[in-house]
């Protein structure tokens, strides 16, 4: 289990510059299968059998987020579910959304 998995999600205020450049490589580095995206955002697409499937682990992402008050954007269909984690107040990431990635990979 990641050390980030440990961690909880805390909820930023704004005011605090995104992550950029080394600091971000190191966080990626810890949640393996995540994509960072333009500095901007974490993408993942997770695959499975069929739609309850899928379905069933977007409702655990689901209640995930409202455990840890990060809620990311989720689209998903037949076999498939794709995760986009960003804090949305400072438009970029944070230590949380590493954090989240982390967790979600040990659903």
């Amino acid at each position: 289990m990641s050390d980030l998995a440990q961690k909880e999600c805390v909820p930023c205020k704004g005011g605090v510059p995104p992550l950029k450049g080394e600091e971000l490589r190191e966080l990626a580095r810890q949640v393996p299968g995540w994509e960072v995206v333009d500095e901007h955002h974490l993408r993942r697409t997770f695959k499975f059998r069929n739609f309850r499937e899928a379905l069933a682990f977007v409702n655990r992402v689901g209640e995930l987020a409202e455990e840890q008050n990060h809620h990311p954007d989720i689209c998903f269909g037949w076999g498939r579910a794709e995760i986009t984690v960003f804090t949305h107040k400072i438009d970029g990431l944070t230590e949380s959304d590493f954090i989240f990635a982390a967790k979600v990979n040990n659903l």
